[in-house]
């Protein structure tokens, strides 16, 4: 997993996550198998700015029924990372 794309799915753009961008901490849905320096440097490399502390976390899919509830299904698993920059970069996400 050494491409920027792909350790960078999207950004996260949440009500939660939006309120986290004045604290200069952004929200980015990452791949399964990238780890918090792989994160680091593909943020470094497609936004052209400095990272201070990247922050990984695993969401476990949930449980969801389907077909008038006869079928039981479950989401996908994914990766959310937090990466807070250093002072004097910002991001513009919409």
């Amino acid at each position: 997993m050494s491409i920027a794309y792909d350790v960078l799915r999207k950004p996260l753009v949440t009500e939660k996550s939006m309120g986290q961008q004045q604290k200069n901490v952004y929200t980015f849905i990452v791949g399964m198998d990238a780890n918090k320096l792989q994160v680091k440097h593909a943020v470094e490399k497609i936004y052209n700015v400095k990272v201070a502390d990247v922050r990984t976390v695993r969401i476990k899919g949930k449980r969801k029924r389907m077909k008038n509830m006869l079928l039981e299904g479950r989401r996908n698993d994914w990766k959310k990372a937090f990466v807070t920059l250093k002072e004097g970069f910002r991001l513009e996400i919409i």
